[in-house]
């Protein structure tokens, strides 16, 4: 599951809010053992992806790079080609 939460910092244009929530998802999903939480267990399922989306938030407007933004057609791009390669899949144009 982990391996769905992308890289988020640095990238122009920056991440959007339903990118860090998809994010914060992932990993309360990760942690809690739960892909769907039963109806006892939602709020606090909730409450806790709510919870890591602000924090997660916080921690990219505070983060600070001499680094050029990347771009994300070029990394998506060069995530297709590790895909091809691994999978012997042949790149979608």
């Amino acid at each position: 599951m982990c391996r769905n939460i992308k890289q988020l910092f640095n990238f122009e244009p920056a991440a959007t809010p339903d990118e860090v929530e998809a994010a914060a998802l992932q990993y309360v999903r990760k942690i809690s053992g739960f892909i769907q939480p039963s109806k006892a267990n939602e709020e606090a399922f909730r409450r806790a992806v709510a919870e890591v989306t602000e924090v997660s938030q916080r921690l990219l407007e505070s983060l600070v790079t001499n680094s050029e933004p990347k771009n994300r057609e070029v990394e998506r791009e060069r995530a297709r080609e590790r895909n091809a390669k691994r999978f012997g899949v042949k790149p979608v144009e």
